[in-house]
């Protein structure tokens, strides 16, 4: 898995340059794995209104989702910072929906994390 992840990861590289990011500077990419083995990538995209900023993680996830794919089984982030930044509780909470134990690295230009969601987020809430 850590090949996959590895791969993931030079495609979330390519993501955040992508990235609209006039507000924080962080530029943030993002790429999904599917069980079918479909990727899907995502950037953060800022807003000056900050709650209608959509962070990469989910912008993948969503991207995935709406081509009719579910089963992600790992994601990868990347952040073109010196600084290292895990997903957010919201991008946590949205990821455990389809799968709280899901493969995940995020790095940044020095180093890399390598990880299941269900330690990242445990007790994920879900129905």
């Amino acid at each position: 898995m850590r090949e996959l992840l590895d791969e993931l990861l030079i495609l979330a590289k390519a993501a955040s340059k992508r990235a609209y990011a006039p507000y924080s500077g962080y530029h943030v990419g993002s790429a999904v794995m599917t069980a079918e083995r479909k990727v899907y990538t995502g950037c953060n995209v800022e807003n000056a209104s900050y709650s209608l900023t959509i962070c990469a993680e989910r912008n993948a996830v969503f991207k995935a989702i709406s081509e009719g794919y579910q089963d992600i089984i790992a994601i990868a982030i990347y952040v073109d910072s010196d600084r290292l930044f895990p997903p957010c509780g919201a991008c946590r909470q949205v990821l455990a929906e389809f799968n709280p134990k899901m493969e995940i690295v995020y790095a940044n230009q020095n180093e890399a994390i390598y990880n299941t969601l269900d330690i990242l987020l445990p007790g994920a809430f879900s129905l």
